[in-house]
């Protein structure tokens, strides 16, 4: 009896004594100042291109939102790209040409959720598609069993900065005749099998809220590659104008202003060495988290080179005796802050309970589990290893 009962007492006064060492329950943190969650610092330069348009007087949208649509065309594959307001406008201005009320949309039920209100507002209906457990991108083979005879378009999000499998979602959409609007607010840059997000769908929406990867403090994009689409896109977003007090249809005023096309012109400059250095800093935490027993690394869809908005790991709550939260407070106090995105699935969000089927289980228990660590281009090697050793240490203290 006492040979079969002491491996446990051992392991039981073990598992106390390290949780002793916690910061959380009186130990000593790993570092005593927190790891910066994100960098959103603006330069001299930023402020610059900004003050140029003040001092301008030309705020409205001109010539530095054009240049930033320009650029934006050439470095995401596309033949046109418009600015508007911000990413969940932008969305809209996509859909409206592309869905009727009434229709079924097939839509992710792990996103964030202006993916699928966008397709509420107009008047379609939300068919939500369950997650990939190790990618956290939309199942196609889900949607397979999900498409409906009133099914014509389809959104995927290339979410946290990976994008979809997009074959298999063009494939899908082709053989079925759907529309296919990619959500790339968090994918600024990803590439997929070598080819750029703007060449891919009927059209791409791209966030610039202040904590992206390529921000301006509210913005959006849209791109596409039919002249048509893109011509009812710039109707749709400037009161349907087509020349000043001329209105082909009703529209919107969903324009951007030159002041955050300023500011984005400039951090574009930035952006594809902060890319290079998020990808450094996702490598590093990839051989950190593979040594450490309960902790699951988020899986990149195969073929793709994501940019990481965030980094989203997995507690196995098999292997620890704590909850998603606890562990995330005992990271705090290590000097890890960390972020849950996000804390429910799509279905199960009160405004779209209505078209909830309780059939994504991948989706509502990912929202049990996830939990975001420090991801951004001025984390230091010294940072890196702090958030690797806080999480070997806390995992440690919490494992079965």
């Amino acid at each position: 009896m006492a040979t079969t009962t002491a491996p446990k007492v051992i392991r039981s006064a073990r598992q106390q004594e390290m949780q002793r060492m916690l910061a959380i329950f009186g130990g000593t943190p790993v570092s005593p100042a927190p790891v910066p969650f994100m960098s959103t610092a603006l330069t001299q330069a930023d402020k610059d291109a900004v003050n140029s348009v003040l001092d301008s007087g030309m705020l409205r949208a001109a010539k530095r939102c054009e240049e930033l649509e320009t650029r934006w065309a050439s470095m995401t594959g596309c033949e046109y790209a418009m600015t508007c307001a911000n990413g969940t406008v932008a969305l809209q201005l996509a859909y409206e040409p592309l869905v009727q009320p009434g229709d079924d949309v097939l839509v992710p039920a792990w996103s964030y959720i202006a993916t699928v209100s966008m397709v509420v507002a107009r008047g379609a209906n939300p068919v939500f598609v369950d997650a990939l457990p190790d990618t956290y991108q939309i199942d196609m083979r889900d949607a397979a069993r999900k498409i409906t005879r009133n099914t014509t378009a389809i959104a995927a999000t290339h979410l946290y900065g990976c994008p979809v499998d997009i074959d298999a979602v063009e494939s899908f959409a082709e053989e079925h005749n759907l529309a296919v609007v990619y959500d790339a607010a968090q994918a600024h840059l990803a590439t997929y099998k070598g080819r750029k997000l703007g060449e891919f769908g009927d059209a791409v929406t791209y966030s610039l809220y202040a904590t992206k990867n390529f921000a301006t403090g509210e913005g959006g994009l849209i791109t596409c590659n039919e002249e048509s689409l893109a011509r009812e896109i710039a109707l749709l977003r400037s009161h349907g104008e087509t020349e000043k007090y001329l209105h082909e249809q009703v529209g919107y005023n969903y324009r951007m202003n030159d002041m955050a096309g300023a500011l984005g012109c400039s951090r574009l400059d930035r952006l594809i060495d902060q890319t290079v250095q998020r990808r450094r800093v996702a490598n590093a935490y990839d051989r950190m988290l593979r040594q450490i027993d309960g902790i699951i690394a988020p899986v990149a869809t195969p073929g793709s080179d994501p940019v990481y908005h965030l980094y989203v790991c997995q507690l196995d709550l098999r292997r620890m005796n704590c909850t998603r939260d606890e562990f995330c407070a005992a990271l705090k106090a290590e000097g890890v802050p960390t972020a849950v995105h996000y804390p429910r699935s799509l279905p199960q969000q009160p405004a779209l309970m209505k078209w909830n089927k309780n059939d994504n289980p991948v989706a509502d228990g990912l929202a049990q589990r996830v939990f975001a660590l420090p991801m951004h281009h001025d984390l230091t090697d010294d940072q890196i290893r702090i958030v690797g050793e806080s999480v070997h240490k806390v995992a440690e203290a919490y494992r079965n």
